[in-house]
């Protein structure tokens, strides 16, 4: 392995402390699928974890509550409606309840996966996107427009769907002359990066249905390629070399001639998988088969891309989910969490920084992107573009109360999560009403400590004294969260105030 280090360099992710959780907080007995395609093979969101299993006679993954551990019953249901096996699988980033799902059987089906996870077998999909004539084995949800969803198949066709309408709304049939190994988006989702068997990295405006830049040969290996885009604009990929040495490389897109950096790790057979954070600029690289996750920080300062750590146990990863940033737990420093994928179970990894403090760590977690989208479908279909809508994650992430409801036309969402089966929307005169409750109860509301939660789970007759010791822990989480954000306030108006004595006003 050959990593330079040279001078020690300045940098808070230096220390990044990677613990597996305990084996009680684990999801035991999952059969996680074994189809030979080089997928994460499951997704995270902060509600849910969903995983492809083995299914006989077609294709079927699990979804359950981010909150559930142990032992997973056989009989527990699943989203089963393919005939053939699932190869990937994404959540809607701006509906945690809203997931895509590619086939074997040539099509992808969007899934509504209700509050609390299944009850009975899922089978029918709330929509059915057919265009490909072969099997799908990529998902991208674009990052800023809502309903927009790009497909890849093996029929080396890019897709572009408005889900919202279930309308193919634009179509790549010849951009790629051999399979695509995948497809990754930019920040504003105005170009997407692809890489292919033909080993090209392709830069493409799906929109125009152009190749903007071509790069030949981006690595010399003939082993699968990942591409992934930097939110400022440089792409990272990862193959083999010649010598079947795995290689992780940074390219500016501005001057493909040649990588910006170049670092080749060891000679396993894995396909490097990369899970790329905006926010700090961090990239994980998880090796199918591996024992380790290695981290890397991408910065402007030569060699550029700055290998941190590695996280190493002792059995080998099928595959691994990467949580979004929101749901992350901001009171442990947490900046990232996997859900590493056994043969039999899913076991959680926390990336933390440690640190003395109890406040709020506003260096580590700078504002995130949010749920709700800064475009609808029909805007950056008519050639909009925007960044991401961020929030701040201090004190916790709680979801907005969305202003795009009508997620699908076939089977239209309710307004609201929590209501009822079947309870009727609110008219246009009280909707202002019901949005400022909403709100108001988003702030009065303290998030309990996950731990309690699982502890807590199928145990409804808890000791009256738990209960007032659970009560006082919660007001005085309530009464500290309080003083945080006054003393955030404070601090605000002291900076406006030194800004403008320095200004001389």
């Amino acid at each position: 392995m050959s990593f330079r280090r040279g001078v020690v360099r300045q940098s808070k992710f230096r220390h990044v402390f990677a613990q597996a959780w305990k084996a009680e907080h684990c999801i035991d007995d999952v059969r996680v699928s074994r189809v030979t395609w080089d997928t994460s093979l499951c997704a995270v969101n902060p509600k849910f974890i969903a995983v492809i299993i083995e299914a006989g006679g077609g294709g079927a993954f699990l979804v359950v509550p981010l909150s559930k551990s142990g032992r997973i019953d056989q009989s527990c249901p699943t989203v089963c409606g393919h005939a053939a096996p699932v190869l990937d699988i994404q959540w809607s980033p701006h509906d945690d309840n809203i997931i895509a799902s590619a086939s074997e059987d040539f099509t992808v089906k969007v899934w509504q996966i209700p509050d609390g996870g299944l009850t009975s077998p899922m089978t029918e999909a709330i929509l059915t996107l057919e265009g490909h004539s072969k099997r799908v084995g990529i998902l991208a949800w674009h990052p800023t427009a809502f309903n927009i969803l790009l497909t890849a198949g093996c029929d080396n066709v890019i897709c572009v769907w408005n889900v919202g309408t279930g309308e193919l709304v634009y179509q790549l049939s010849d951009a790629h002359p051999d399979l695509i190994y995948s497809v990754s988006w930019n920040k504003d989702g105005s170009a997407v990066c692809t890489v292919c068997k033909d080993k090209a990295l392709r830069v493409i405006d799906p929109r125009r249905g152009t190749v903007l830049k071509v790069k030949e040969k981006v690595h010399d290996g003939t082993r699968p390629m990942r591409a992934v885009f930097l939110s400022d604009g440089k792409i990272l990929t990862t193959g083999f070399s010649r010598m079947s040495e795995r290689q992780l490389a940074l390219w500016d897109t501005n001057d493909l001639s040649e990588p910006m950096a170049v670092q080749e790790m060891d000679t396993s057979n894995g396909v490097l998988l990369p899970f790329y954070d905006p926010d700090t600029n961090m990239v994980y690289l998880c090796g199918k088969g591996d024992c380790t996750i290695r981290y890397f920080e991408v910065t402007d300062e030569s060699p550029y891309v700055h290998f941190l750590s590695l996280y190493s146990s002792k059995e080998p990863q099928r595959g691994a989910g990467f949580l979004s940033k929101r749901g992350v737990d901001v009171n442990k420093c947490e900046i990232a969490r996997f859900y590493k994928l056994h043969e039999r179970k899913v076991e959680p990894i926390s990336m933390t920084v440690p640190r003395k403090s109890d406040l709020f760590q506003g260096d580590l977690y700078p504002d995130t992107a949010g749920m709700e989208p800064a475009l609808l479908a029909d805007e950056w279909i008519a050639g909009q573009d925007a960044q991401p809508l961020l929030v701040s994650l201090s004190g916790g992430y709680s979801a907005p109360p969305s202003k795009h409801r009508d997620t699908l036309r076939s089977k239209p969402k309710l307004i609201s999560q929590d209501s009822g089966t079947g309870a009727a929307p609110p008219s246009a005169g009280n909707a202002a009403a019901t949005s400022s409750s909403a709100a108001k109860e988003m702030e009065e509301e303290v998030p309990q400590p996950r731990v309690a939660t699982r502890e807590t789970d199928g145990n409804t007759e808890r000791p009256k004294r738990e209960d007032d010791l659970l009560n006082e822990l919660l007001a005085e989480m309530k009464a500290l969260r309080a003083v945080v954000l006054a003393q955030s306030q404070r601090i605000e108006l002291l900076e406006r105030q030194l800004a403008r004595i320095e200004d001389g006003d």
